[in-house]
């Protein structure tokens, strides 16, 4: 859940989420994993925009009136609620996902149903319903971190928080392979990424995979929120950012692998996508 936010501030380089690991007590705890957890402090003392319940394979013996009491209380410090994994459980047993839709680990869909009635359970990876989260698992908790941060921030920077952490493109370690749920968008994508160096028009680009420049302004708009050359001048700039953090290859090299004739247009492009030349992003 964590890993796309914090990927999230790095790749934005700004703070756009903040967290705390807390625990009922405030004292340590094991993962299942057996890693040792130390926590920011007690969940009593917090307040936010989000608090996030986890209680993992343990989340039976959790349920009791002690735990139910200081997760209602906590409840009213936060704007929304999210049940990851089990954590839906505790949720519905303080009666917070009443009348909501919700999921839970789909190993204990049935019994979860049965136990609460007043919830509208759905086998589904992640359900957002209102101020009222929740997941089914690990996997799908990162998932759901990738929904909030298309929601609050754009589906671009989601899409790019989702490559990097699946891998980059092994025919260079520097580009980003990004992937939409459009398969227009991604045969669009395709030929942009496969001329980074060398940029096409778009008229080239809806030439090259078989249909209309508007078919592909209007398809991208759609799915991406924006044209089709402000995304290909992100890939273009996201590489050349890329370049800039992880090589020490000159500004005019970083200018010419992104398909720029010289490092000041590449500056000033560069500058008004991140706030920042690249020298002073380098150095940062």
């Amino acid at each position: 859940m964590v890993e796309p936010l914090r990927a999230a501030n790095n790749m934005s380089h700004q703070s756009l989420y903040v967290w705390r690991f807390c625990t009922l007590d405030g004292t340590p705890v094991q993962s299942s994993s057996g890693l040792s957890v130390t926590p920011d402090g007690a969940i009593g003392d917090q307040r936010g925009d989000v608090l996030v319940v986890m209680p993992s394979y343990g989340f039976l013996k959790l349920d009791t009136r002690a735990t139910i009491r200081v997760v209602l209380a906590a409840a009213k410090r936060h704007t929304k609620i999210a049940g990851l994994d089990t954590g839906s459980w505790l949720l519905a047993r303080a009666g917070l996902l009443d009348e909501h839709r919700a999921t839970i680990h789909w190993d204990e869909l049935s019994r979860f149903e049965e136990q609460f009635p007043a919830v509208e359970t759905v086998r589904e990876r992640f359900v957002i319903d209102g101020n009222r989260l929740t997941c089914s698992g690990a996997m799908a908790a990162f998932d759901l971190a990738s929904a909030l941060i298309r929601q609050d921030h754009g589906p671009l920077l989601s899409l790019e928080v989702a490559q990097l952490l699946m891998g980059r493109n092994g025919r260079d370690p520097y580009s980003l392979p990004l992937k939409s749920e459009d398969k227009l968008v991604n045969r669009a994508l395709d030929v942009m990424q496969a001329n980074i160096e060398t940029p096409l028009s778009i008229t080239q680009i809806a030439r090259r995979i078989g249909c209309s420049q508007k078919r592909i302004e209007t398809r991208i708009r759609a799915e991406l929120k924006t044209t089709p050359q402000a995304l290909y001048r992100r890939l273009r700039l996201t590489l050349a950012r890329n370049l800039a953090e992880e090589t020490e290859q000159s500004i005019a090299e970083i200018a010419g692998r992104c398909g720029y004739e010289n490092a000041s247009a590449m500056t000033r492009a560069f500058k008004a996508e991140f706030g920042q030349a690249p020298t002073a992003f380098r150095s940062s």
